[in-house]
């Protein structure tokens, strides 16, 4: 994941974009800073915050395992707006760059959970043809939820934001893309994933991770809208 980064980046690197493969190695330095705090922290708060509380020593231990995507993101987030005052660029500026770049760590992180046998999918029908049994679950076969999402919030999102990005768009517009995109394909892919408790235990039928992708649906929507609405020209 963190190769494809680094070449995609510097794929991405010219005098007319403003950005150096130096520019690069800090982002990358940034964005893992930014994903293990960010991604630790909703875990905890998001998810298991119950045991956490009973066993707050833990909450450190990373290496057990235990990482929220949506809170990797906020704490990307927060990451890339410290490098961008760092820099001298906007924060929109940092993430239309980055954004094109993020989608394949995504891929091979899913791919990973899917070799551990982590995250598994729902109960499938039998007669499913690539319906897959976990056996550290149960003994049924099971939506291979972790390639879906692998698919979508991967490689289909990879696909549409490098086309995207590949022409001159307002600032903005490719984060906006970025955060609609995943959202939605989030969203998606929960209906094929074993579901975590809802907020505080209460899931209405929806999921957490579909609860925490529609914030970043209806902002991905607003900074696409208010992008092409301003017109403003891309900034290195």
């Amino acid at each position: 994941a963190f190769a494809a980064f680094i070449l995609l980046g510097r794929s991405r690197c010219n005098a007319q974009s403003g950005w150096s493969h130096k520019d690069i190695d800090d982002l990358l330095f940034w964005g893992v800073l930014g994903v293990v705090i960010g991604g630790r922290l909703g875990e905890v708060l998001f998810y298991q915050p119950g045991y956490y509380f009973n066993h707050p020593a833990e909450i450190i231990e990373v290496w057990k395992g235990g990482m929220s995507f949506h809170g990797g993101l906020a704490g990307v987030l927060i990451a890339l707006w410290a490098y961008g005052r760092k820099t001298g660029r906007s924060f929109l500026q940092v993430g239309d760059f980055v954004g094109p770049l993020v989608p394949l760590g995504l891929m091979f992180g899913r791919i990973g959970n899917f070799i551990n046998g982590e995250l598994w999918g729902r109960a499938a029908d039998p007669s499913l043809p690539w319906a897959m049994v976990f056996p550290q679950v149960d003994d049924l076969p099971r939506h291979p939820s972790q390639l879906y999402q692998a698919g979508m919030e991967g490689l289909l999102l990879f696909l549409l934001l490098w086309w995207y990005s590949a022409r001159p768009r307002p600032i903005g517009a490719v984060s906006g893309v970025f955060m609609l995109g995943y959202g939605v394909f989030r969203a998606i892919g929960e209906f094929f994933r074993t579901p975590d408790e809802g907020i505080f235990g209460l899931s209405y039928s929806v999921s957490m991770g579909q609860w925490l992708s529609l914030p970043m649906i209806l902002i991905g929507a607003w900074l696409l809208w208010r992008a092409h609405q301003s017109g403003r020209s891309p900034m290195p």
